[in-house]
């Protein structure tokens, strides 16, 4: 039987603990190509396994989506009980943040990462919950999917046609201490999902159809093992420093798109990350305009970038100012919407900055139009 009980061993409150600060926590993340790989189950089988050599182990959040094999894996391990949140006349339940630091275990065990928390909790992510788990001295093991990760964003839609609305920003991964990729072939994880061990048995034809067609879960399990070996790459110090991306923003909608590919770009180069947006001093951002660009400004800082924000009347100009000035090698625009007759009078963008800047690769990004399905990935 799952054992749920709190210690009855008095603790101190979170804040005592926060003053008190020990030493960060370890974290280790079992990250997989899709929902049923295995992840949760693994981590849980090295929790047992820990707990067995004497570590002091609980389980912070478990979500087994009623995998019975799941379930009896938890058996014999202490859960720290969920928090009960009232919203909008509703009783819901979510991970007990501040349980956890009180109950102060060594290790403890927190699945899906990339989970969007209940509305009117501390945090927004649940990953921020696990930071301030780490912060508090405590190691944690958790769990996620590759599609997951910020950059892979329009990635991922292209591969699966599907809109993962749960992220993670990248840096999570080179933060970890450790990281597992759990690996299986496509067609052991379409086998696990016709027997039932992944969805209820009514999702799976669905499923089958969609997201786990071999097609994408064989691009799917090429990003796993691409973002693990990039991964150890990091960890054996390759480093481009003289590298440095600049993305250049706009009030389009788009420059979400580019901000991903150019975090991309920076990630792969080791490099640092700067995305700019020149504003004209006589026009005024309209309410949506500003709202697009403080989700950029978050987005870029989510990726350890830096965002500049300049007022001029010449954007090529500021462009190659900022370029030169912090040294940039490689800048990532977008596909112009200018018609042909403003091209030949006044030059694309692009042509006018390789003249200024000819020692500077420069990536132009096209903007597919591509129908989101109103999906979401577990």
């Amino acid at each position: 039987m799952i054992d749920s009980s709190k210690s009855s061993v008095e603790k101190s409150s979170p804040d005592e603990l926060y003053q008190n600060s020990r030493k960060r926590g370890k974290h280790k993340i079992f990250i997989g190509m899709a929902p049923g790989v295995g992840k949760t189950y693994r981590m849980l089988e090295e929790g047992r396994n820990l707990k067995e050599e004497g570590i002091d182990v609980v389980i912070g959040l478990l979500e087994t989506h009623g995998r019975a094999e799941t379930a009896q894996k938890a058996q014999g391990l202490e859960i720290v009980p969920r928090q009960t949140i009232s919203w909008q006349g509703r009783t819901l339940t979510d991970m007990d943040t501040d349980a956890i630091i009180v109950r102060s275990p060594q290790l403890v065990l927190i699945d899906e990462l990339a989970h969007t928390n209940v509305p009117g909790l501390r945090h927004e992510k649940r990953y921020q919950d696990v930071e301030e788990v780490l912060t508090a001295g405590i190691d944690v093991y958790s769990t996620v999917n590759i599609q997951h990760l910020e950059s892979l964003n329009d990635l991922v839609l292209k591969i699966s046609g599907v809109v993962v609305r749960e992220r993670i920003p990248d840096r999570l991964l080179d933060e970890a201490d450790e990281v597992v990729v759990i690996d299986v072939t496509p067609e052991t994880l379409q086998e696990r999902l016709i027997e039932g061990k992944i969805y209820a048995p009514e999702k799976i034809t669905q499923a089958l159809q969609n997201f786990f067609q071999k097609r994408n879960l064989i691009a799917l399990r090429e990003l796993a093992l691409r973002e693990m070996a990039d991964n150890v790459e990091n960890d054996q110090s390759v480093c481009h420093i003289s590298e440095r991306v600049l993305v250049c923003v706009s009030t389009y909608t788009q420059s979400v798109q580019l901000l991903r590919r150019g975090a991309r770009l920076a990630n792969y180069m080791n490099a640092p990350l700067y995305a700019l947006f020149v504003e004209d001093p006589n026009r005024f951002l309209t309410r949506a305009e500003s709202l697009h660009l403080e989700t950029c400004e978050r987005l870029c800082q989510d990726f350890d970038g830096e965002f500049l924000r300049i007022k001029s009347h010449d954007v090529v100009m500021t462009i190659v100012e900022v370029a030169k000035s912090e040294r940039v090698t490689q800048i990532v625009v977008g596909e112009t919407g200018r018609s042909r007759w403003e091209l030949l009078f006044k030059g694309s963008l692009v042509q006018r900055l390789r003249r200024s800047l000819p020692e500077v690769d420069i990536h132009i990004i096209g903007y597919s139009q591509v129908v989101e399905q109103k999906a979401e990935i577990k």
